[in-house]
Protein backbone atom coordinates (compact mmCIF):
# COMPACT_ATOMS: atom_id res chain seq x y z
CA UNK A 1 0.00 0.00 0.00
CA UNK A 2 1.47 3.32 -1.08
CA UNK A 3 0.55 6.44 0.82
CA UNK A 4 1.79 9.85 -0.21
CA UNK A 5 1.98 12.84 2.06
CA UNK A 6 2.26 16.28 0.54
CA UNK A 7 2.76 19.51 2.43
CA UNK A 8 3.01 22.94 0.81
CA UNK A 9 3.78 26.31 2.28
CA UNK A 10 0.57 28.01 3.28
CA UNK A 11 2.02 31.46 2.80
CA UNK A 12 5.30 33.12 1.95
CA UNK A 13 5.81 34.07 5.59
CA UNK A 14 5.64 30.46 6.87
CA UNK A 15 9.05 29.26 8.00
CA UNK A 16 10.68 26.07 6.83
CA UNK A 17 10.75 24.77 10.39
CA UNK A 18 6.96 24.98 10.74
CA UNK A 19 6.60 23.27 7.36
CA UNK A 20 8.80 20.39 8.53
CA UNK A 21 6.83 20.15 11.79
CA UNK A 22 3.54 19.94 9.88
CA UNK A 23 4.97 17.25 7.62
CA UNK A 24 6.27 15.15 10.53
CA UNK A 25 2.91 15.42 12.33
CA UNK A 26 1.09 14.21 9.22
CA UNK A 27 3.60 11.42 8.79
CA UNK A 28 3.08 10.20 12.35
CA UNK A 29 -0.67 10.55 12.06
CA UNK A 30 -0.80 8.42 8.94
CA UNK A 31 1.04 5.54 10.65
CA UNK A 32 3.64 5.10 7.90
CA UNK A 33 6.56 5.58 10.25
CA UNK A 34 5.16 3.15 12.81
CA UNK A 35 4.67 0.45 10.16
CA UNK A 36 8.16 1.01 8.75
CA UNK A 37 9.72 0.64 12.21
CA UNK A 38 7.67 -2.47 12.93
CA UNK A 39 8.85 -4.20 9.75
CA UNK A 40 12.42 -2.95 9.92
CA UNK A 41 14.06 -6.24 10.94
CA UNK A 42 11.72 -8.80 9.38
CA UNK A 43 13.42 -11.10 6.91
CA UNK A 44 11.95 -13.15 4.14
CA UNK A 45 11.89 -16.90 4.74
CA UNK A 46 14.53 -18.90 2.91
CA UNK A 47 13.52 -20.65 -0.28
CA UNK A 48 13.53 -24.45 -0.38
CA UNK A 49 16.46 -24.46 -2.78
CA UNK A 50 18.56 -22.30 -0.49
CA UNK A 51 17.71 -24.48 2.52
CA UNK A 52 18.81 -27.58 0.62
CA UNK A 53 22.08 -25.94 -0.42
CA UNK A 54 22.83 -24.95 3.18
CA UNK A 55 22.01 -28.45 4.41
CA UNK A 56 24.29 -30.04 1.80
CA UNK A 57 27.07 -27.64 2.75
CA UNK A 58 26.69 -28.59 6.43
CA UNK A 59 26.72 -32.30 5.62
CA UNK A 60 29.84 -32.07 3.46
CA UNK A 61 31.59 -30.00 6.13
CA UNK A 62 30.75 -32.61 8.80
CA UNK A 63 31.97 -35.44 6.58
CA UNK A 64 35.23 -33.59 5.92
CA UNK A 65 35.78 -32.91 9.63
CA UNK A 66 35.10 -36.55 10.47
CA UNK A 67 37.57 -37.67 7.79
CA UNK A 68 40.26 -35.34 9.16
CA UNK A 69 39.60 -36.56 12.73
CA UNK A 70 40.10 -40.16 11.65
CA UNK A 71 43.38 -39.25 9.99
CA UNK A 72 44.47 -37.28 13.07
CA UNK A 73 44.82 -34.03 11.14
CA UNK A 74 41.98 -32.17 12.86
CA UNK A 75 43.14 -29.70 15.51
CA UNK A 76 40.11 -28.59 17.58
CA UNK A 77 41.74 -25.44 18.93
CA UNK A 78 42.80 -23.92 15.61
CA UNK A 79 39.47 -24.56 13.84
CA UNK A 80 37.08 -23.24 16.50
CA UNK A 81 35.38 -19.97 15.68
CA UNK A 82 36.03 -17.15 18.13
Amino acid sequence: MITTIQVQKESNTESNLSLIKRFSRRLQGSGILRRAKAHRYTERPLSACKKKKQALKRITRRVEIERLRKLGLWNEVSYKKS
